[in-house]
C-alpha cells in the first residue's frame, strides 16, 4: 500500500511539473534590424546601396518599386502553451535611395496596435515633398491611368 501511494504521489507531481513547463512563455526573434550605432554609420547623400550593404548587412527585403529601398524587419513572437503565437514587437527600418543609388533617407518604424509608428527619421532634402517609401506606396494605390502607368508622379527618393 505504501509503494502504491508513493507511485501516485510521484505521478501527480510529474504531471503537475509537466503541465507547468508546457505552459511556460517562450519568445522567438525573427529577422534583423540594424542598431542605432550601425545606422549612424550611414552618411546620407554619400553612401550607395553597396556601401550600405557592406556596413550593416544585406536587407531582409528590397523596395517593391524599381528596387528603390532596403527594408530590414525584426519581429518578436510570444508562444504560450497551446494558444496561437502572438507578435508582441515588430521593428522596421527602411533605407531609401534615389535613382542613382545614393542613400537619401532612413526611417525606423514600430508596429503598435496594427499601425506603423515612426520612431526615428533621417532624411536628406532632395526637393521631393514625400513622406518616404511607405507613403509613396500608399499614395500610388489606385492612381493608374488607362495605359497602366501612374497618372501623377510622387517623385523618388
Amino acid at each position: 500500500m505504501k509503494t502504491r501511494t508513493k507511485m501516485i504521489k510521484y505521478a501527480v507531481m510529474g504531471a503537475a511539473l509537466l503541465s507547468i513547463t508546457a505552459c511556460s512563455t517562450r519568445y522567438r526573434n525573427h529577422g534583423y534590424v540594424p542598431t542605432a550605432e550601425e545606422l549612424s554609420a550611414i552618411t546620407l547623400g554619400v553612401d550607395t546601396r553597396d556601401t550600405v550593404a557592406e556596413t550593416i548587412g544585406p536587407p531582409s527585403a528590397s523596395g517593391v518599386l524599381d528596387d528603390s529601398g532596403y527594408i530590414y524587419v525584426r519581429s518578436r513572437v510570444k508562444h504560450f502553451g497551446p494558444t496561437r503565437p502572438e507578435v508582441v514587437d515588430r521593428q522596421v527600418v527602411v533605407i531609401g535611395f534615389d535613382t542613382n543609388g545614393i542613400a537619401r533617407n532612413v526611417e525606423h518604424y514600430a508596429l503598435a496596435d496594427g499601425q506603423f509608428v515612426p520612431l526615428q527619421r533621417r532624411i536628406t532634402d532632395n526637393g521631393v515633398q514625400t513622406g518616404g517609401l511607405l507613403r509613396q506606396l500608399g499614395a500610388n494605390l489606385g492612381n493608374f491611368g488607362p495605359t497602366g502607368a501612374p497618372t501623377a508622379s510622387t517623385g523618388s527618393f
